[in-house]
C-alpha cells in the first residue's frame, strides 16, 4: 500500500511549516533516537540521526542489514514515533497527502483490477471522475501498464505489480514519496526497467524523495544525495553528493568512470560497516520481520 493517510494523520512529534518558508528543507529531523525493548534490555537503533532532506531532492540511504533504515523510513511517513528527536515537514499543498509509501513487498490490493488499484488514492480523497481518468490514464501509460489495467495482481509479475504500486503512489500526488527498497525482489532486467521509468517519471515530477536500498548501484543511479549509514545502532557515517546530470540514461551512467568512483568510494565507507552487520543477528531479524509486517490499511 501506500502510506497516504499516515502522511495525513501526523503525530506528535510533527509540526508544520508554510509551504512558501524560503529555503527550509522538505525534511529536517533532529537527533533522532530509536529504541526496542528485547528481552536483553533497550535496543538500540537508531542513535542521534540528524538530516536535511531539500524539496525536490532524490535522497537515498544505504547501510547494512538492521542499521535502522526502514525505522527511519517508518517514522517520516507517521507509522512509528521516534524514542527521542523531532521531523519537521514544510506544510503540504491544500488537498494533497503529506506522503506516499512504497514497501518491499507486494502491497497491492488484490481484490482490485490495475486500474482501481492505481485509483485507490484519489477515490479516497474524493477526485472528481473526469480528473481521476485523466491522473490515472497518465500514470499507467508512463509505466507500461495501460493494456493490462483490467488484470488483478495474480495475473501480473512481481516487477509489474510493482509498477502498479509506483504509478499509484504518483498519481495520488503526495508531496513527498517514501521508497523502502521498491526494487529489492526483482531480477536485474526487470531492476533496471523499472529505475528508468522512475526516473522519467520523477523527472516529470520532481517529487521530493527518501529511497531506501542496499544496493550501492541503485543508489549512486537514483539518488541526488546518498547518506551511508553504520551498522546498528545506525548513525551517519557519510554524506556523498552525486554530480550527475538529469535526465539520466541508466545503462549510459553505468558506463562512465566518474560512477564507478563514486561506488567505489561508497563502498570504501559500507565495507567495515558490512562485516560488523555480520555479528548482529538480532538486529538483522529485527528489520526483516518489520519489513515483512503487513501494514494497517
Amino acid at each position: 500500500m501506500d502510506a497516504g493517510t499516515a502522511g495525513q494523520g501526523r503525530k506528535r512529534h510533527v509540526s508544520d511549516l508554510p509551504a512558501d518558508a524560503a529555503d527550509d528543507p522538505k525534511i529536517t529531523v533532529r537527533e533522532f533516537v530509536k529504541e526496542f525493548p528485547t528481552k536483553a534490555g533497550p535496543l538500540l537503533a537508531l542513535d542521534h540521526v540528524s538530516l536535511d532532506v531539500p524539496r525536490g531532492q532524490f535522497f537515498v540511504i544505504v547501510g547494512p542489514s538492521g542499521c535502522g533504515k526502514t525505522t527511519l523510513l517508518r517514522i517520516l511517513a507517521g507509522l512509528e514515533e521516534p524514542t527521542q528527536g523531532s521531523v519537521v515537514f514544510s506544510q503540504a499543498p491544500p488537498g494533497r497527502p503529506g506522503n506516499s509509501m512504497i514497501f518491499q513487498g507486494d502491497s497491492i490490493f488484490p481484490w482490485m483490477t490495475v486500474w482501481d488499484n492505481a485509483a485507490y488514492g484519489l477515490k479516497m480523497r474524493g477526485v472528481a471522475a473526469a480528473e481521476l481518468r485523466e491522473v490515472v490514464g497518465h500514470y499507467l501509460d508512463k509505466t507500461g501498464l495501460t493494456r493490462f489495467k483490467d488484470r488483478y495482481p495474480h495475473q501480473l509479475s512481481g516487477g509489474m505489480k510493482q509498477r502498479v504500486s509506483i504509478a499509484r503512489a504518483f498519481a495520488n500526488d503526495p508531496d513527498i514519496m517514501l521508497m523502502d527498497e521498491p526494487f529489492s525482489a526483482l531480477d536485474e532486467q526487470n531492476k533496471t526497467l523499472l529505475q528508468e521509468e522512475l526516473l522519467r517519471i520523477w523527472d516529470e515530477t520532481h517529487k521530493t524523495v527518501v529511497f531506501i536500498t542496499h544496493s550501492v548501484d541503485e543508489a549512486v543511479t537514483l539518488g541526488d544525495r546518498i547518506m551511508v549509514m553504520t551498522a546498528q545502532p545506525g548513525r551517519i557515517k557519510a554524506m556523498v553528493d552525486v554530480p550527475f546530470e538529469r535526465p539520466r540514461d541508466v545503462l549510459q551512467l553505468r558506463g562512465r568512470p566518474a560512477y564507478a568512483e563514486i561506488v567505489y568510494d561508497i563502498w570504501q565507507h559500507l565495507r567495515d560497516e558490512v562485516n560488523r552487520s555480520d555479528q548482529q543477528p538480532a538486529s538483522d531479524s529485527m528489520e526483516t520481520s518489520r519489513r515483512r509486517a503487513k501494514p494497517v490499511l
